[in-house]
């Protein structure tokens, strides 16, 4: 008697059944400011592809748990298993990635007040009026640096995209020159189209100008790339100097520090000489 009393206790209060129906509308209406996040970065705002895939993700993530909510009546074992697996895995991902993005932090400090004998600047997308907000970064970090440290030999690293003006090079040599550098500390390396090639023609043209290969090099990029490309530069066999350039816009950086993250395990996993 005892116990049946407790069932009975036990079950949902009106009250309770209401506030649970309004609980599971609330899980659905969730979905809406996702999806016009989703809109808005992938159709409205240029350079926010990836920010759309992560509004994508959890819109996947809200309709998994809403749809195995409302099948768990009818297949409450099944239902009850994937929502396990799922979830184990979910938090697996997320902990890789809050890993991940951990090491990419601590190497976005960098090390610039570190000398070093040459410099490589790497490119970013050269705009018809003028270099990217990454890219505008980049030449002023680099113009700092050179102020700073008078001796180091610069080279700018970029070809030229079939959608840009000119090449990334070209377009970092002009501004630095217009800044006050002198020409004769800045060499060009106008062919590269990824990181990898960046570095390694950058190394090329150092061995071509002097004779040898330097087993030092500052690379100078946005502060989020420098752990990838530290990757590239020991894979070089090359002592890699980070030289961050802080990225100018806010919502570009957050954008950017999440996608490096896909960036390196894609990197870590397929290989490639890729960006």
């Amino acid at each position: 008697m005892a116990n049946k009393k407790t069932k009975a206790a036990k079950k949902p209060t009106v009250a309770e059944k209401q506030c649970r129906k309004k609980g599971k509308w609330l899980r659905w209406l969730i979905l809406i400011p996702f999806a016009l996040l989703f809109l808005m970065f992938n159709f409205v705002l240029a350079g926010y592809s990836f920010s759309a895939l992560v509004c994508c993700a959890i819109m996947g993530v809200i309709l998994f748990y809403n749809c195995t909510d409302l099948l768990r009546e009818k297949f409450p074992k099944t239902m009850k298993v994937l929502r396990r697996i799922f979830t184990v895995c979910l938090v697996i991902g997320l902990l890789v990635c809050t890993v991940t993005e951990c090491f990419i932090i601590e190497a976005s400090f960098g090390d610039p007040q570190e000398h070093c004998d040459y410099m490589v600047v790497l490119g970013a997308k050269v705009r018809t009026d003028g270099p990217s907000v990454s890219l505008q970064n980049r030449i002023d970090a680099a113009y700092d640096y050179m102020t700073a440290h008078p001796d180091v030999q610069c080279i700018v690293s970029g070809g030229q995209g079939p959608d840009e003006p000119i090449s990334e090079a070209q377009c970092m040599f002009d501004e630095l020159t217009a800044m006050g550098i002198d020409e004769e500390r800045i060499w060009m390396e106008d062919k590269a189209t990824s990181t990898w090639e960046n570095l390694n023609f950058t190394l090329d043209l150092i061995e071509e100008k002097v004779g040898e290969r330097p087993t030092k090099m500052g690379i100078l990029s946005s502060e989020y790339h420098l752990f990838r490309a530290g990757i590239f530069a020991e894979e070089c066999g090359i002592d890699c100097v980070g030289i961050p350039a802080r990225t100018s816009r806010l919502s570009q950086a957050i954008n950017h520090f999440m996608r490096e993250v896909a960036g390196v395990w894609h990197y870590l996993i397929l290989g490639g000489q890729y960006d």
